[in-house]
């Protein structure tokens, strides 16, 4: 069958067929890339450890990230009658040595302690003090050999 301007119905309608396909291949891959935007926006959080954090100051602060460290023995102070909490975390070796300070408010875990392996995740200050809401403690293995005790 040909039309009036010289065309096959067939090469018509796969002309068709080929902008629905080439269309709905856009809506979908614009609908994905909004997800992962909104997906990825507020929620992300860098994850460094005290060194890292600390020799990226500048570039990191007002931003969420996560710290790891150890708790500085005699560095946990808290206020009467508060759940304000301040204490500064350092990074032991192999890694480089440095320390920050915390600002946590919140219910702290039952194994946080002076010397505890802890995750602090908050906002990074322009002063270099994370502004924490959540504390993670890494939990002691069980499993470790006498030797490495």
């Amino acid at each position: 069958m040909t039309l009036a301007s010289g065309k096959t119905a067939t090469t018509a309608g796969s002309r068709r067929s080929a902008w629905k396909i080439l269309l709905t291949v856009l809506v979908s891959a614009s609908a994905l890339c909004g997800l992962l935007w909104a997906s990825l926006g507020e929620g992300a959080e860098y994850y460094k450890y005290v060194d890292e954090a600390h020799a990226s100051q500048a570039r990191l602060a007002g931003k969420r990230l996560r710290v790891h460290g150890h708790v500085v023995p005699g560095s946990i102070a808290h206020r009467d009658g508060t759940l304000d909490y301040r204490f500064t975390l350092e990074s032991k070796a192999p890694r480089q040595r440095a320390s920050m300070a915390v600002d946590f408010h919140g219910i702290v875990p039952d194994l946080f302690k002076e010397g505890a392996e802890v995750i602090a995740a908050g906002v990074l200050g322009g002063d270099g003090t994370l502004k924490s809401d959540r504390i993670e403690t890494k939990c002691p293995s069980k499993y470790e050999t006498q030797a490495q005790k």
